[in-house]
């Protein structure tokens, strides 16, 4: 029964829907407020690498090679050129 919750909470997500911890955990049926936490934080990097990359595309293209996507569950490294 958790794929319909995930994909509910993951939906939600995307659309920027992104409850506090206590409303979250009790919405997604998880019994300590850490779980939704803890399990939806890779779908909350993967959107923000998504923000970052087509905002980099829409300036100037790519960051560099090295902003290749791997849809890994780590953060982002900072790519990014300061000038």
């Amino acid at each position: 029964m958790s794929a319909p919750r995930d994909l509910a909470a993951t939906l939600r997500a995307r659309r920027g829907v992104w409850l506090g911890r206590p409303a979250r955990s009790e919405l997604l049926g998880h019994a300590h407020i850490g779980v939704a936490a803890t399990v939806y934080t890779h779908v909350r990097l993967r959107l923000q690498r998504d923000a970052i990359d087509t905002l980099s595309t829409a300036l100037d293209g790519p960051v560099s090679a090295e902003s290749t996507r791997d849809d890994s569950d780590d953060p982002p490294l900072c790519g990014a050129t300061i000038r």
